[in-house]
């Protein structure tokens, strides 16, 4: 994941959740993008803090860094070392067919194209083969990245000799909310976020501005909930009572001041516990950073030896 600071609830249900259910099932590994956060934004001022940030939304989440070390790819050198081999392995009119490129270049507005966004799956290749990942926990929009790390992976393979497995991608379950204005992407930098740390009060005030059915102006007009940004909130935190909402809003008896009190009542129910430990965390700075420490040792030691082996198979050391 990229630093991009504190999370919001669309990372919870697209990512965190399933990383830490993943955990008693596999052994994972955890990797701070702050390399890849170059390829959109070249100000680094605020890319340590952020990843600090990031790391205690993850552990306040669950993610266990004894089970599951937390790492900054920028730290273990050998991402670099490997993307460099991998950057021989494909052509750039493959990268250029790449539709997550495409749909990136669209979203941002981008009249040219930097060489290292262009080979951004190709470090992200050497992000999950350095560990010689089986299983990659992605969204939909990830899935032709991890088609381009098995098409490396299977290149090297036949190029030099088998070390790479070809990882399959592993799609969450509920994997996008939208934002808070309808955007089907919840992003800070639009505003329209819930974060994992806001407060019960900060929630509420966030929650009045979300987006409603806009054929349903008055409490006893019939809704669509369907249409409705704060239904899609019930159906993740609020499940028990969507039956009788979408019978409320539909029958026109609920309104919508209503309807978004009780939703931000059970979304901060749910966050409760996560605040009260991000609290820990956030007061324990010397803990995180240790956590980080230990986390980027054991990283290292995989990476290395995946290198050695690479470097073996390859005759170049």
């Amino acid at each position: 994941m990229r630093p991009t600071g504190k999370l919001h609830i669309g990372h919870l249900v697209g990512a965190l959740e399933n990383w830490v259910a993943l955990q008693s099932e596999f052994d994972n590994y955890h990797l701070i993008a702050d390399y890849h956060a170059l390829t959109t934004n070249l100000d680094t001022s605020d890319l340590y803090q952020n990843s600090i940030d990031m790391i205690i939304d993850w552990l306040a989440a669950g993610i266990d860094p004894q089970k599951s070390p937390v790492f900054r790819q920028s730290q273990i050198k050998e991402h670099t070392e490997l993307h460099l081999v991998f950057s021989m392995l494909i052509t750039t009119s493959r990268l250029e067919r790449n539709p997550t490129l495409k749909d990136q270049i669209r979203d941002l507005n981008m009249e040219s194209v930097i060489y290292g966004h262009l080979g951004y799956p190709v470090l992200q290749s050497a992000d999950i083969l350095l560990y010689k990942g089986d299983v990659v926990p992605v969204g939909e929009d990830q899935v032709p990245h991890i088609e381009i790390t098995r098409e490396i992976a299977r290149r090297f393979n036949t190029q030099w000799g088998q070390v790479f497995p070809e990882p399959e991608p592993k799609l969450t379950k509920f994997a996008r909310l939208a934002g808070l204005d309808g955007n089907q992407k919840m992003s800070k930098s639009i505003g329209n976020t819930i974060l994992l740390s806001d407060s019960p009060e900060e929630i509420q005030k966030k929650m009045r501005t979300a987006v409603t059915d806009t054929l349903k102006v008055r409490k006893n007009d019939p809704g669509r909930p369907d249409v409705c940004v704060v239904f899609s909130y019930h159906k993740k935190f609020n499940s028990p009572e969507v039956p009788e909402i979408r019978s409320g809003c539909e029958s026109g008896a609920l309104g919508c001041v209503d309807c978004k009190k009780n939703c931000s009542t059970k979304i901060a129910d749910t966050l409760a516990p996560f605040r009260e430990k991000r609290a820990y965390f956030e007061s324990r700075p010397n803990e995180v950073i240790e956590i980080l420490n230990h986390g980027e040792s054991r990283a290292q030691h995989v990476a290395r030896e995946t290198m050695k082996e690479v470097r073996a198979t390859m005759k170049i050391g």
